[in-house]
């Protein structure tokens, strides 16, 4: 919605996708956190891809990674619409900003348990230790 004008008309699919990159760019250039998932990202996706991950792991991976950026995309949207309302400490903005970030931190915290549970298993299969505990049982 970069123009006020339009609040409250309908908009054109083109101007709503122009609307969704703009807020890309914004929640994207706005955040000092963002390109350090954006960093995290790129190091699992090379990870899965030198670890030769199946599509069910890509799948878990990527949704992964699409969760915590689009958690820090919200976060970021209620940093901005907070200083919108009010520049000065109001304790329920505080509240609402400090749950935003606790959001990004669950699906941070999420998103790394699952890559590394998954990436343990593939380094796991590659250098062979699970084939070594079987043999140790057997």
């Amino acid at each position: 919605m970069s123009d006020p004008r339009d609040f409250g008309f309908p908009r054109s699919w083109p101007r709503k996708f122009r609307d969704a990159f703009r807020g890309t760019v914004l929640g994207v250039r706005g955040q000092r956190s963002f390109p350090v998932h954006f960093a995290a990202a790129v190091a699992v996706i090379g990870c899965g891809w030198g670890f030769r991950v199946g599509l069910l792991e890509w799948l878990l991976l990527l949704l992964c990674i699409t969760a915590v950026l689009t958690a820090e995309m919200f976060n970021s949207a209620m940093e901005s619409m907070a200083k919108a309302v009010s520049l000065e400490h109001h304790p329920h903005l505080a509240d609402a900003l400090d749950i935003g970030s606790a959001a990004v931190l669950v699906a941070s915290l999420g998103a790394a348990l699952v890559g590394g549970l998954l990436f343990t298993h593939r380094l796991g299969v590659v250098i062979g230790w699970w084939h070594d505990l079987i043999a140790m049982r057997g």
